[in-house]
């Protein structure tokens, strides 16, 4: 074992932080894939109040590459709190097109960064670019303090609180990624100019994790979002690979990685150890630079606001904003967004895709909801007086928000979950598994089975996606996943409940957002977005289609007939027929004759027959709406912010 130091940090107040090493052992052995955690069958917590907490590796990450869910929400009235992880210094150059090479300033320019945030939050909340902040000092129970900027407008609340670990040093080591990586190091923080935090505070992997703790505790959120815990493998893209940006072998920035998985880490230990049990949130997470390698998915509308957020967050050396550090992150100012070769801004990808919610058939007409909250899995029963009862603990956590399911041929169901078996760092391997809720005999709640992972080395492993599963006629269910090389792994169920061992279905490469059918010929098909057509499978293998356009995001099957909107759309095809007539944005669902999509506006939109129903009694809806048909009728069904269901029969409701 040897002992070394690395120099890595930095402050105002210190000419050079050190990231050092006290001690660095041999990486310790891959974990073992642990069993789900039980089923209670008790109701699990349920929210009072909706709030929406974001984690971010940067200034600026939530602007890029989570709008525009973030400011849906915000719009709808739900209170935001954006935790900033890093100082966000970089080489401390604000540059502008007149000065390419300005003297590096770290703790100025991370200033002028904190300022272009507040300007774009004031302008998102309706108030004029400049208005004042409230800044102050949050002491933590740690110990810990964070800087934190408040701004309340017509009872909406934004809050930015901001952690201001170094990145890095001009000896090119990165503080958060080294921190999640090695044992033992320590990590300074960067007093930003002005702030009214002045000391320099040493962070180590252990208090990353609490911090971000309390904070959850603090707050409370109902809704969190991270960045990308575990991007896609990219090795030979050389024409869109944007140097300095991505880190070597994946699509995505290093620091986005850290973050993500300091934040998963942290909201796994808050699940598992709040008091009364997994406190009631859901969480997904937004893909980074992998925006750059797949069809850009915003249509003009959302992409002009989207874009415009950036602008006073960018601004100018120009602006009057009173902050002698700066105004802005000058590199990112006026009409950059839209018209450098990074085209981050131009899509939104969430790295677990697809409805929150799987609806499944229950007695009597009915529909029974599976969901993740709290990171375990939970049902919701429908009641006799519409809507759903309280949520009922399934275990099997810690799981990725979304769900696959399939029915067997007695009606019981299957629900299928990605779940991060150990988000652990410092050496250790990080697993991530499929599980199955196997059903039980007689109305009983069934037992978890893990299923593994097609990809038996645990770097590759992670990057897999959510499960998908369809029932052929002889009662066979069959899984399928998006694999490592970004094309399709499966096992298969067969009757008598024995699985198959994992089996590579090659093609691809497609993003995630599989849809898996049993097709009017009785055999089923895999469907999947790629980077210029449909990609097509069968149980064999891929069955390539022919003349497809490009899709930006998943395909919607019903009645033979494929669905998805085009790159930068907000049309719907429908290729071999008429483009449909259905205005929105983001991918759609398709059952029983009805489309199930998203306006450009966020809000739900059924389209039936030519007709297009738009509710206005729903509440705000997170992403992925799910539908289902039967004897009745159509059935809707999500989330809203406060992380509780809702539930919406067309013929029942006004529109």
């Amino acid at each position: 074992m040897s002992r070394r130091g690395l120099l890595l940090g930095g402050g105002a107040l210190a000419t050079a932080g050190a990231l050092t090493a006290c001690s660095q052992g041999a990486a310790a052995p891959p974990a073992r894939t642990s069993v789900p955690s039980p089923a209670s069958g008790r109701p699990a917590a349920q929210a009072e109040r909706a709030l929406l907490l974001q984690v971010l590796a940067h200034p600026d990450d939530d602007l890029y590459f989570m709008n525009p869910d973030t400011q849906q929400a915000l719009t709808a009235g739900t209170p935001l709190v954006c935790v900033y992880v890093t100082a966000g210094e970089a080489d401390g150059r604000n540059k502008t097109a007149a000065d390419r090479d300005p003297a590096p300033d770290k703790a100025a320019y991370s200033a002028a960064r904190h300022q272009g945030l507040r300007q774009s939050y004031a302008t998102q909340l309706g108030l004029p670019v400049y208005t004042p902040w409230d800044n102050s000092v949050l002491r933590l129970p740690s110990g810990f303090r964070a800087e934190v900027d408040t701004l309340e407008h017509s009872g909406r609340r934004v809050e930015l609180v901001h952690l201001n670990l170094a990145m890095h040093t001009s000896a090119g080591h990165m503080g958060a990624p080294s921190l999640w990586r090695d044992r033992g190091l320590l990590l300074r923080t960067l007093v930003p100019e002005g702030s009214p935090l002045r000391a320099v505070q040493t962070y180590d992997y252990d208090s990353v994790v609490t911090v971000l703790v309390e904070l959850f505790q603090r707050y409370r959120p109902t809704v969190v979002h991270t960045l990308d815990p575990d991007p896609d493998i990219q090795l030979s893209d050389r024409i869109t690979r944007i140097r300095d940006s991505e880190q070597p072998g994946y699509s995505d920035h290093a620091d986005h990685t850290a973050v993500a998985s300091f934040s998963w880490a942290a909201l796994i230990r808050w699940a598992q150890t709040a008091k009364g049990g997994p406190p009631p949130f859901v969480a997904t997470a937004f893909r980074g630079y992998y925006n750059n390698h797949w069809p850009k998915n915003l249509p003009p509308q959302i992409l002009g606001q989207k874009a415009a957020h950036l602008v006073p967050y960018g601004a100018g050396p120009t602006w009057a904003c009173g902050n002698p550090a700066g105004c802005g992150d000058y590199n990112v100012g006026g009409d950059r967004p839209l018209t450098n070769r990074k085209g981050w801004v131009r899509a939104t990808h969430h790295r677990y895709p697809g409805p929150r919610l799987a609806l499944v058939p229950a007695p009597g007409g009915k529909v029974t909801a599976y969901g993740v909250l709290g990171l375990r899995a939970v049902r919701y029963d429908e009641r006799d007086g519409g809507g759903f009862g309280d949520p009922v603990d399934l275990g099997g956590g810690p799981l990725a928000p979304v769900l696959g399911s399939a029915t067997l041929p007695d009606g019981r169901p299957l629900v299928f979950g990605l779940r991060l078996a150990s988000v652990a760092g410092r050496g250790a391997a990080d697993v991530r598994e499929i599980v199955v809720l196997e059903p039980g005999r007689r109305g009983r709640t069934g037992a978890w089975t893990g299923l593994g992972n097609p990809e038996p080395d645990p770097d590759r492993g992670r990057r897999i996606g959510v499960p998908v599963a369809v029932t052929d006629r002889d009662g066979r269910v069959h899984l399928f996943v998006r694999n490592a090389d970004q094309g399709l792994s499966t096992r298969v169920r067969d009757a008598s409940g024995a699985w198959s061992p994992w089996r590579g279905l090659g093609g691809g490469p497609v993003q995630d957002g599989l849809t898996a059918v049993l097709g009017d010929d009785g055999r089923v098909h895999v469907y999947a977005p790629g980077h210029d057509t449909v990609h097509h499978w069968t149980p064999d293998g891929p069955a390539p289609l022919t003349g497809l356009p490009t899709p930006a995001d998943a395909i919607a099957v019903a009645g033979g007939r494929l669905y998805y909107r085009p790159p930068a759309s907000d049309r719907l095809l429908s290729p071999g027929a008429a483009p449909v007539d259905f205005p929105g944005y983001g991918p759609v669902t398709a059952a029983g004759g009805y489309l199930l999509g998203r306006a450009t506006d966020g809000r739900v939109q059924l389209l039936h027959r030519g007709r297009l129903t738009r509710p206005t009694n729903l509440p705000a809806t997170l992403d992925g709406p799910a539908l289902t048909t039967g004897p009745h009728g159509p059935t809707i069904a999500g989330l809203s912010p406060d992380a509780h269901p809702w539930l919406w029969r067309p013929t029942q409701a006004r529109a």
